[in-house]
């Protein structure tokens, strides 16, 4: 009897450690749970305008994520009602911006902006210490479908260690030309913890969700950046780098979002869109904004052909920002 419930209390505590994706259709969602605990959740309700990973949570219960505008939090900031969680989108597909799209948008300029839309799930599976997701996404400008995105999310549980890889295929269902911008690729808005500290005005919500504009830095931002370059503070910002480490303090623990870019990425290394108000982006594309017109990379996919990309999300709980674990892990993603 000993031996059994002892087998039976090991099964439980496996199946509690392990990577479970459950669907909610009704919600326009897909939850992914670590254990019994929520890590994230893909959604894609009718009033964003791309589907997104929201929120991100850390092993220690930290939310990473900024809540506005799907939450009214106090204390954070109103602005960029486009930044919502983790995101995939580019701010010219064939003069068509899908970066800056949201219900802030007039209708009477809604043309300008393009929408990227949730098809289906193809698949999910679950797993022990890994799970997968692959959905497919249809990007919408100039009046005409443009894009078909294929997006394969794997996540993996590793204890204080939360690992997203995402996968992502555009095919071009016409000449798509997606000329050097600024705004793209990856995006990552992150709480006010996570933000640097600046003395700069500011506008925060309320207790009840209305709007204050204030003078004194936000109290809570504490956080700084660090790339694989050694470069750190707001100065990383239209550099390139392999990884970029965001490392903050939350509720007394140590956290790092890190960002990792994959050697065959269009443009790899990377360059930067990464600010100090909370905006964490990576973006190959955006070469000459990015480097006051050194460089430039006008890139386009010709209908029929596809492009990839590839990186790999850290929310680490604990450790020091040394670079090395970060170099390890770029090493083992540029395998893969």
């Amino acid at each position: 009897m000993l031996l059994l419930a002892t087998t039976m209390v090991s099964a439980q505590s496996s199946r509690n450690a392990g990577v479970r994706i459950q669907e909610n259709p009704s919600q326009k969602s897909v939850d992914i749970y670590f254990g019994d605990k929520l890590f994230t959740s893909y959604i894609y309700p009718d009033n964003i305008m791309k589907p997104v990973l929201w929120p991100l949570i850390s092993s220690r219960g930290h939310v990473v994520t900024r809540s506005y505008p799907l939450e009214k939090v106090p204390g954070e900031r109103t602005d960029h009602p486009h930044h919502i969680g983790l995101w995939f989108n580019y701010g010219d597909v064939n003069g068509i911006d899908y970066w800056n799209n949201s219900e802030a948008i007039p209708q009477d300029r809604k043309s300008q902006y393009g929408r990227i839309s949730h098809k289906k799930v193809v698949s999910t599976q679950s797993g022990e210490n890994s799970g997968e997701l692959v959905v497919e996404a249809v990007w919408h400008g100039n009046g005409r479908d443009e894009l078909m995105e294929t997006t394969r999310y794997r996540f993996s549980n590793d204890g204080a260690t939360r690992i997203i890889d995402r996968e992502t295929t555009l095919k071009a269902l016409v000449d798509v030309s997606m000329e050097d911008n600024k705004e793209g690729v990856l995006g990552l808005r992150v709480a006010p913890e996570m933000e640097l500290p600046s003395d700069e005005e500011i506008t925060l919500t309320d207790a009840h969700g209305l709007p204050t504009t204030v003078k004194a830095s936000n109290d809570r931002a504490n956080a700084d950046y660090l790339s694989s370059e050694g470069i750190t503070g707001g100065d990383v910002w239209g550099t390139r780098a392999v990884w970029m480490d965001l490392h903050g303090n939350m509720g007394g623990d140590d956290v790092h979002i890190v960002i990792i870019d994959h050697p065959g990425n269009p443009g790899y290394p990377t360059y930067w869109h990464a600010r100090g108000y909370g905006l964490f982006a990576a973006n190959p594309l955006g070469q000459s904004a990015l480097s006051g017109g050194k460089e430039s990379l006008h890139f386009s996919i010709k209908k029929g052909e596809e492009a990839t990309f590839k990186y790999r999300i850290i929310i680490q709980d604990g450790g020091k920002s040394n670079g090395k674990s970060w170099n390890k892990h770029a090493r083992k993603f540029a395998k893969q």
